[in-house]
């Protein structure tokens, strides 16, 4: 960008404490009104007190566009606090951005950035990182907690870290890379890992069985249904139960309290009839 050459740049200390302050500020000003609109705005306060120092009037008018509300996934959404950081930097050189501008940009993006984020981040990543710390935790060990604790503060940071500095060098191009053909291989690639994880999870986690037995006149059991199930498809209850689950809240968006629910209530009727043993003894 022509722009960074001229006298009005914005240094590498001014970026990183511009980061900082989204990085811890992006929630923590969190409200229902605003949501993340003053996380921003705080984040862009260093930027406007570097890219204009002399006048605090000019910094009051140029601070004004980033009051408006604003909200997105917040580890993919320091993307857009480095586009605007360099946005901003090329409106103080006079290159023909205006406040308006900037304002349009960061409204057409927040919306598919906070799409890609929370289905790449919060239904993907994070249940991977769970899964592999759950299979870690096995007869309460520590590890586990430890292992997410460690791992998510510095994907988080790092990420983060690096989307922001990697939206102010590309501007606007750098939103290419997230939602263009090599944003959309990097997401699926990563959908198939989590599946995968997913999977081993169940397996070893979920085990769902029935207790169903037939027996003849003199009591022998001629049909052990559990042990017909898994001559043909060992766990199937158990994908039985889940695909259940995914069809309520993927397809008729059921929410996750009233799957719970239904699913006790599945249970309950199964003891009652028969078809569960919960193996309790009194």
């Amino acid at each position: 960008m022509d722009a960074k050459t001229k006298k009005n740049r914005i240094g590498h200390k001014t970026l990183s404490k511009s980061f900082n302050l989204w990085f811890w500020g992006a929630l923590t000003c969190f409200s229902q009104e605003h949501m993340q609109t003053f996380g921003y705005l705080c984040s862009m306060l260093p930027i406007i007190e570097k890219l204009y120092p002399d006048d605090v009037s000019d910094q009051q008018d140029k601070i004004h566009a980033y009051t408006a509300f604003f909200n997105t996934n917040p580890m993919l959404g320091s993307v857009i606090v480095g586009i605007t950081a360099s946005l901003e930097e090329a409106r103080a050189n006079d290159t023909g951005i205006d406040g308006e501008t900037i304002n349009d940009m960061r409204a057409g993006l927040m919306g598919p950035i906070a799409g890609i984020g929370d289905s790449l981040i919060d239904g993907t990543l994070i249940p991977i990182l769970l899964g592999i710390a759950l299979g870690m935790s096995q007869n309460g060990s520590p590890i586990g907690a430890i292992f997410y604790i460690v791992v998510w503060d510095l994907l988080a940071y790092f990420g983060q870290r690096f989307l922001y500095f990697r939206g102010y060098k590309l501007g606007d191009k750098a939103v290419g890379f997230l939602v263009g053909k090599q944003g959309k291989a990097v997401r699926r690639a990563i959908g198939v890992v989590g599946s995968m994880v997913v999977g081993g999870v169940l397996a070893t986690w979920v085990n769902v069985t029935t207790s169903v037995k037939l027996r003849n006149a003199n009591g022998h059991v001629f049909l052990n249904l559990q042990k017909q199930l898994d001559t043909i498809y060992p766990g199937l209850l158990t994908i039985i139960v889940t695909l259940l689950c995914w069809w309520l809240m993927a397809k008729k968006h059921v929410s996750a309290i009233w799957t719970m629910i239904i699913l006790i209530g599945v249970a309950l009727v199964g003891v009652v009839i028969g078809f569960f043993n919960p193996g309790l003894k009194y």
